[in-house]
């Protein structure tokens, strides 16, 4: 009984980095996939070839791509590069903040806790409610005529 209770216990290892230094995570958010690559550097900030700044640009989607890294105030000492694919640009930062959230926790464990404790290691997990038959959208109703 407890050798399961240890074997469960098992200590979190932090990623490997590969042979160039990153360490890699996936995040998700609605239908969008984030495919993120974090290695200690100068702060740069790469999505999809462009800037972070060309790539958002509504301010507060910038914000919310980056959040994760200003609250462990590591912004300028990783560069990020990511690829991010499907849904819409709102989706994508959210997907981008999750996975740069699990690449930190990954590199570093004692920054887990700091993340864990703000939600970013969680994946949202809300989606879009499906159209139901005889109704314009998921809820919406036609005006209703009594005569």
């Amino acid at each position: 009984m407890e050798s399961n209770l240890q074997e469960q216990s098992v200590q979190r290892q932090a990623l490997k980095a590969d042979s160039k230094g990153r360490f890699y995570a996936t995040g998700r958010r609605k239908s969008s996939v984030a495919r993120v690559w974090v290695k200690p550097g100068l702060g740069k900030f790469i999505v999809n070839g462009k800037s972070l700044e060309e790539y958002f640009f509504i301010p507060g989607l910038k914000v919310l791509a980056e959040l994760s890294l200003k609250v462990t105030e590591k912004l300028a000492h990783y560069d990020t590069v990511c690829t991010v694919r499907g849904g819409g640009l709102s989706g994508q930062a959210g997907a981008l903040c999750h996975g740069i959230s699990c690449a930190l926790a990954g590199s570093d464990l004692s920054l887990r806790p700091l993340l864990k404790k703000e939600g970013f290691l969680t994946r949202d997990a809300r989606r879009v409610e499906r159209k139901k038959p005889g109704k314009p959208k998921a809820r919406k109703s036609f005006q209703f005529s009594k005569r």
